[in-house]
């Protein structure tokens, strides 16, 4: 899951950014709204974390333009800012979810686990398809024989973005900017190498390979 972080608080943001890696989120951080409001166009995210008090650009401002382009990506506020008018008009310039300073991340966490889900049409933390089963929370994978397989951070990322829509095949481009953290080297040629070892755990032909397409899950 890729998220983007957009906040200016660098004391918060160093506290957020290893329990979000550790949830499972690849991350790309913004410290105020003209560099946010460019990388929410110009890329692919999962969710976003936006404060409202930001440098450059406001928050609300950030948000109503992406809005104003059509962009549907699911967009958590996070700001000090917790009078309920203010929820109020976050939520009304197309925010799907407020939470207030200070915060505690586990409640964070859920609220990021249910706007992904909801934006994808699942109703719990746990995807299933051909009989396995991947535990958002745990970040782990149960097989049809009831074998249970702890991921590291890339098989999970990689087999969530599976997942999440089997039906649709995802280019080894796109793999690697969900998989792969901000700081790292996006290198496609590795997606196969993750690809084979999921393969290990639920068999050759649970993943399908397109041929300069990309990759789908089975039907």
């Amino acid at each position: 899951m890729r998220l983007l972080l957009i906040e200016d608080d660098m004391e918060l943001v160093a506290r957020l950014l290893p329990v979000l890696k550790k949830a499972g989120y690849a991350i790309e951080h913004a410290a105020n709204g003209i560099d946010g409001a460019f990388l929410g166009q110009e890329e692919d995210f999962d969710v976003v974390v936006l404060d409202l008090g930001l440098p450059g650009k406001p928050g609300l401002e950030v948000l109503a333009q992406w809005r104003s382009l059509g962009l549907r990506l699911p967009v958590l506020i996070l700001t000090a800012r917790d009078a309920w008018h203010e929820r109020v008009d976050g939520l009304k310039a197309g925010a799907d979810d407020y939470l207030g300073k200070p915060f505690h991340t586990e409640e964070l966490l859920a609220r990021l686990e249910a706007l992904v889900r909801r934006h994808h049409g699942h109703a719990n933390n746990q995807l299933q398809h051909g009989g396995a089963v991947l535990d958002i929370n745990r970040q782990s994978l149960t097989l049809a024989n009831g074998t249970v397989i702890p991921l590291t951070g890339i098989e999970f990322r990689l087999l969530h973005c599976l997942m999440l829509e089997p039906a649709r095949i995802v280019s080894k481009s796109e793999l690697s900017e969900r998989i792969y953290e901000e700081e790292q080297i996006k290198d496609s040629n590795v997606i196969e190498v993750y690809i084979n070892r999921l393969r290990q755990y639920l068999g050759k032909d649970f993943i399908e390979t397109r041929r300069g397409q990309g990759y789908r899950l089975s039907d």
